[in-house]
């Protein structure tokens, strides 16, 4: 189940609104809309937190292993970052719809696919010139 279904249903079995969800959240009603409908992921992990605490769940409920990874890929590298994620993700599911790996190599596969990733990242920041880095004082 994805995180816009798992919210709908956390939502309805606490008989909220959209709207009061929203009040609740600190986010505009068109937020919760576009989470509920699969268009948007918050962007920041807190927003995941405090929908976790309105709901008495786990954050990791909230998640998937593909949505985590692409919640940490945004807050890291902005969008442009989580829209690379998302690639790898769907280009990894597409792989494993043979179904030749047991889901321990799956998610061994995933994990290194998200390692190599992030340091790829991490390797290409070097390149960025000093004025396009986002204020780390650690870049230099």
């Amino acid at each position: 189940m994805k995180f816009g279904d798992k919210l709908r249903k956390l939502r309805e079995q606490r008989n909220l609104t959209q709207s009061e969800l929203s009040q609740k959240a600190g986010v505009s009603l068109r937020t919760v809309q576009y989470y509920e409908s699969g268009k948007r992921y918050p962007q920041k992990r807190e927003i995941y937190s405090t929908l976790a605490d309105i709901f008495d769940v786990d954050v990791n409920y909230l998640l998937t292993e593909g949505e985590e990874f692409v919640a940490v890929a945004r807050e890291e590298y902005g969008y442009r970052g989580a829209k690379g994620a998302e690639k790898l993700i769907n280009g990894a599911r597409a792989l494993f719809a043979g179904g030749e790996l047991s889901d321990e190599d799956k998610q061994a596969v995933l994990i290194a696919l998200q390692e190599a990733y992030f340091e790829a990242k991490r390797e290409n920041k070097k390149y960025t010139p000093k004025k396009y880095r986002k204020g780390n004082e650690n870049d230099k």
